[in-house]
This record gives C-alpha cells, sequence and structure tokens, in this order.
C-alpha cells in the first residue's frame, strides 16, 4: 500500500499523520475501530476503547478500572477471585459469602483445603477427629452417636456389645434376650435355626424356638381340639388334673355351652355341664 493509498478501510479517511489500528491487517481510524469492534463492559456499559486494556474473563469484558469484587469492590487486577451466581468475588468475599463451614470450630473452609463431609455436614481435615482418641479419622471407617464420631477401635473399646452367639462386636442394632445382646442375624430359633428377629418366639430353658419348633417340641396340645397350647398374647387356657383345654375349646361334650368359671362334671375323657352330666354315671 503506497502512503497515497493509506485509508482507514471503514470511512476511507486519510490516515497520513493520523494514529491508526490495524485489524486483519487492515487499518482503521481509531473512532472507527472503536466503534465497530470495541467490547462493551461488563460494570460500566461503555465501550472499551483501543486505548484501554480490556479484562476478559469467560466470554465478558471489563475495563482495568471496572474489574473489581462485586461486594467490596476492591479491585481484582492480578489477584485471585471466583465467580459465583455472574458476580466476581475476591477470595475473601467469596469464602465469607459461599464457603462451607467446619461443624467443629465454626470456621470457614477455605476454597482449595481439604474438607471432610458427614451426614450432611463439613469438616476442616485437622478437626475431623475421633471424641476419644482425639485424632483424625480422614477417609477410615468410622461409627456415629449422638456424642461425636469415633473410629472403629475407639467405638469398640468404649461402647461395643459383643453378641452372645458369635462373639463379634454389635456396631449397630441388635436385639436383647434374657439381658444378652444378639445380632439381629445371630438370633436363631433352636430347633431349625431360623431367624428370629422379627417372628414370634418361645423360650425353654434360656433357649430360644420359633413357635412351629416349641408347638411340636413342649408345647401341651388342647383335649378337644388337639393344637398346642401357646399362651402367646395373654391366650387363657384350662388345666385339669393332667389335661388342659383352650379356653373357647373348655364346652360342655353334649350342648357345647362354656364351661369357664362354671361348674362341671366328667365321665371318662369327656366334660359335661351340669345340666347335661346329671343323667351320665360322671367322675365328679
Amino acid at each position: 500500500m503506497t502512503t497515497a493509498q493509506f485509508y482507514c478501510q471503514y470511512c476511507m479517511a486519510s490516515l497520513l499523520g493520523k494514529k491508526y489500528v490495524l485489524k486483519d491487517d487492515n487499518p482503521y481510524c481509531v473512532s472507527c475501530y472503536d466503534r465497530i469492534f470495541s467490547n462493551y463492559c461488563e460494570e460500566c456499559k461503555e465501550p472499551i476503547e483501543s486505548g484501554s486494556k480490556d479484562l476478559c474473563y469467560k466470554g465478558r469484558h471489563w475495563h482495568e478500572g471496572c474489574f473489581n469484587c462485586t461486594k467490596c469492590n476492591h479491585s481484582l487486577v492480578e489477584k485471585p477471585f471466583a465467580a459465583k451466581d455472574e458476580r466476581l468475588l475476591c477470595s475473601e468475599c467469596y469464602s465469607n459469602e459461599c464457603s462451607s463451614k467446619c461443624f467443629h470450630c465454626k470456621k470457614t473452609i477455605m476454597p482449595g483445603s481439604r474438607k471432610m463431609e458427614f451426614k450432611g455436614n463439613y469438616w476442616h481435615e485437622t478437626c475431623f477427629v475421633c471424641e476419644h482418641c482425639r485424632q483424625p479419622i480422614g477417609t477410615k471407617p468410622l461409627i456415629s452417636k449422638e456424642s461425636g464420631n469415633y473410629c472403629v477401635p475407639c467405638f469398640e473399646k468404649e461402647f461395643a456389645h459383643y453378641c452372645s452367639f458369635c462373639k463379634k462386636v454389635i456396631t449397630s442394632g441388635g436385639i436383647t434376650f434374657r439381658d444378652q445382646p444378639w445380632h439381629k442375624e445371630c438370633f436363631l430359633c433352636s430347633g431349625c435355626r431360623k431367624e428370629l428377629c422379627e417372628e414370634e418366639f418361645m423360650s425353654r430353658d434360656d433357649y430360644p424356638f420359633c413357635l412351629d419348633c416349641y408347638n411340636h417340641l413342649y408345647a401341651k396340645k388342647c383335649a378337644a381340639c388337639t393344637k398346642p397350647i401357646t399362651g402367646l398374647r395373654g391366650a387363657k387356657f384350662i388345666c385339669f388334673q393332667d389335661r388342659q383345654w383352650h379356653s373357647e375349646c373348655f364346652n360342655c361334650g353334649k350342648c357345647s355351652i362354656s364351661l369357664v368359671g362354671e361348674g362341671f362334671l366328667t365321665h371318662n375323657k369327656e366334660i359335661f355341664c351340669r345340666k347335661c352330666g346329671s343323667g351320665v354315671d360322671t367322675d365328679i
């Protein structure tokens, strides 16, 4: 390009002796360049002219003097910052507003520092310690109680019960039978070995049995219906000499009226009300 042809690419004004800006190898006068190519500042909404420093972050632009923390208004030029909901914040403001607070010391967990999370709460790594030995738990297994978090060795030493069956530690849940602790999966019928933790059961000589095994091995049979008499849930039964009846089965052998609380007569293995038994050669 000769001196005679040195014009602004947009307005065609001569650039001889004037400031100009090259864009894609094409010259523009400063006013045209600013009007066509300048970015607009996110803060003041004015164009960032060619003579000003243009600071860019994620496709957005600021004048150098407008690139400030949106909370404390301190300059962020050549300083660490973070973005929150499209706002730029200095490290201190971001920490105060956005960072988690340690559940133990209540101080801010600074961005970039390691934090521990458990049950929706956060700790500094050095604050997340066993309540008993005060050693950091880190990512090791832990057991939580109302009084705090414990490493497994300290929990076993301070609180754990040992299963009466397998002799291993019961870390959670479990049941108690005859004042002794059991894992749920270890509390089994002494007859058929099925789990009893959610079943009705009976005991005999300090051993638990499911109803089927207990009835088969130990339960008395009703003299009327021959079914087992368990006494579960407060069920009542009648005993006379060496025989037993469910209360609902203790009826006159002739008219079937209930004899519970009434006088009765017997003949061989039959029982009768006084009226029906009066014509029978009864025992009493």
